[in-house]
């Protein structure tokens, strides 16, 4: 009920105000049955921006620490999630990515709309990085659909450590289904999920127009200046 009370009514008549939202292939969202939404991700608001855009409920998951935080920020943070159809998951402990699986997982199997980040963490830079094969897995494991989706200019409009967004149009592409049913059966082989997701990450470059490297956002958000990753072609 949160959910839609604040899509409808409290927050999304005003952020389309603001920042009307401009959307291409929509249509390739289907009406009904289960569908994963794979994004790349570029800024906090990236979970704001998606499901405001698309008719359906969209359940993304997000570490449980934002839920559980203290005083009215914390009330207010918790609030934002749980308004955006964000459910928690304990990512601390060993189980964290199969807890995370899990979840999306029962998202999917009540016909629902999972919303997932490949990359696993927002780009340092607003490029796009190798893609963790958690998604793979879904996709094989529920045999939903994936539908690929870029933010284009979000990390403009709220980079990573602006609290305030810039007023400026919000520009959403998506594109069209990505089916893996010819890998049927073969969920947990790790070559199969490498090369599911990496096609996934092609279209998400292609998409996006934005340069590709081979390697993980964390590992380059955890290394020196010093160090800069990379620039590789990405090859399916």
């Amino acid at each position: 009920m949160l959910y839609w009370l604040m899509k409808y009514i409290i927050r999304g008549p005003l952020l389309r105000l603001i920042f009307r939202p401009q959307v291409e292939g929509l249509h390739h969202v289907p009406d009904t049955g289960p569908v994963i939404l794979a994004s790349n991700h570029l800024s906090f608001s990236d979970s704001i921006f998606t499901p405001l855009v698309v008719k359906r409920k969209v359940t993304f998951i997000a570490k449980a620490e934002y839920f559980t935080g203290k005083g009215i920020k914390g009330w207010l943070t918790k609030m934002f999630f749980v308004g955006s159809g964000t459910i928690p998951v304990d990512r601390s402990g060993g189980q964290a990515a199969q807890a995370a699986l899990d979840t999306q997982l029962r998202v999917l199997r009540t016909g629902g709309i999972a919303g997932i980040y490949p990359e696993g963490t927002r780009s340092p830079d607003g490029r796009l990085y190798r893609g963790k094969t958690g998604v793979a897995r879904l996709a094989l494991e529920s045999g939903a659909p994936v539908v690929p989706v870029v933010m284009l200019n979000l990390d403009e409009i709220q980079p990573p450590g602006k609290l305030i967004p810039k007023v400026k149009r919000v520009r959403i592409r998506f594109g069209a289904p990505l089916g893996f049913s010819r890998y049927a059966g073969l969920a947990g082989d790790r070559f199969v999920e490498r090369a599911a997701t990496d096609e996934i990450m092609y279209e998400l470059m292609e998409l996006s127009g934005r340069e590709y490297v081979e390697v993980y956002a964390q590992k380059v958000k955890n290394a020196s200046p010093a160090e800069p990753p990379p620039r590789q072609p990405l090859t399916v």
